[in-house]
């Protein structure tokens, strides 16, 4: 048997081939392994893992790009409708007025920590601040509080990897869930700091989670409804439609799906309100706000 290691790109011979894997870690010959741009935890026996070919790793590289940089060029499009909006609000229509920005402030928890960087490299392409921390998923109810206390977020996502087990239950059992107990736990330890929807919003969630129990919990979105796939830097989508939405103005759930990979079966919520803030006057000394080549630049 050819021998496997943390870090290889692998797919499954029993589910055809359909999924790139990382494994993340092997004990008594199976393999734990994280989805390469999904939020899927699974586990497999070695013997069923084979080595993604580089050829074949270039082709699913490709198409993810793709599909990465179309859903940025839908977010840019809604971007540049509601600065055009915000810009006919701020002036009442009649003139043109220089105007500073309060941007919101994001602390994201992730269980992944290569997935942490590339959504910390989107955060920074959308113009978002952002405070990253890797965190295993059981250790986020425990630390959740005192980073809200120090950090100051307006929005916090939580994610990492998740999966739900047949064998273990039914989809209506958390306990069938590899992690969505956890980001539970998670949220309604940081409601307890901040109880209102609309002063703090959460995202929660990852790969087929139990998506009623983290909107019960307190989220304001999550995953996974239909119990499917997520990718990787949704959530960040989800974050970045909140923080453009003045706070004046409601977000429609379907508005702050349509930029995400997933859409309405992997993700959901309900009407959480904007946390743009604009101000008058514009001072050029000031440092209010990035322009917009910095917000979202290529």
């Amino acid at each position: 048997m050819e021998r496997r290691a943390v870090g290889e790109l692998v797919t499954r011979k029993s589910y055809k081939h359909d999924l790139l894997f990382r494994i993340s870690s092997i004990k008594q010959e199976r393999a734990i392994l994280h989805g390469e741009d999904i939020r899927l935890e699974a586990d497999a026996p070695l013997l069923d893992l084979v080595k993604a070919e580089e050829r074949e790793l270039e082709k699913r590289r490709q198409k993810g790009k793709e599909q990465e940089e179309f859903s940025y060029r839908l977010f840019r499009q809604d971007y540049q409708l509601m600065k055009e909006k915000r810009d006919y609000q701020s002036t009442d229509g009649y003139h043109y007025a220089d105007y500073f920005q309060l941007p919101a402030k994001v602390l994201h928890l992730d269980g992944d920590q290569i997935y942490l960087r590339k959504c910390i490299a989107l955060y920074q392409r959308l113009g978002l601040q952002v405070h990253g921390v890797h965190l295993q998923e059981k250790e986020m109810p425990y630390h959740i509080q005192e980073l809200i206390e120090k950090i100051q977020p307006d929005i916090i996502v939580i994610t990492g990897h998740d999966s739900f087990s047949k064998s273990k239950g039914s989809k209506h059992d958390i306990r069938a869930y590899r992690h969505s107990q956890y980001f539970a736990e998670t949220v309604r330890e940081a409601r307890k700091v901040t109880p209102h929807l609309d002063q703090l919003v959460i995202f929660a969630g990852a790969c087929q989670s139990h998506f009623e129990s983290l909107i019960r919990a307190g989220a304001n979105f999550a995953s996974s409804p239909h119990r499917i796939n997520i990718h990787a830097l949704d959530p960040v989508y989800i974050a970045a439609k909140i923080a453009y939405t003045p706070f004046m103005e409601k977000v429609n759930v379907w508005d702050a799906l349509r930029n995400t990979m997933t859409g309405e079966k992997g993700m959901g919520g309900v009407e959480t309100r904007g946390l743009l803030r604009t101000g008058l006057p514009y001072l050029a000394d000031d440092d209010f706000e990035l322009s917009d080549d910095e917000v979202l630049g290529e």
